[in-house]
């Protein structure tokens, strides 16, 4: 069964999880950067989408 996910809907839920439990470690503010980057949709969203893009790829590969 395939689920898919929106990154902004992933990354809002994770940014919401940070701000209830008050995390503030460095994965949280990678969170919360990349949950502003898709949402805001900069200049900089092709690259950073392709990495993450390539992130999810190679994840899945991983399980295969």
């Amino acid at each position: 069964m395939v689920f898919n996910l929106s990154a902004v809907l992933l990354f809002g839920a994770a940014s919401a999880l940070a701000v209830k439990t008050r995390s503030a470690g460095g994965g949280a503010a990678l969170v919360l950067f990349l949950f502003g980057f898709f949402t805001a949709g900069t200049g900089a969203y092709d690259p950073i989408r392709d990495l993450v893009a390539a992130f999810a790829h190679a994840t899945t590969a991983l399980g295969n």
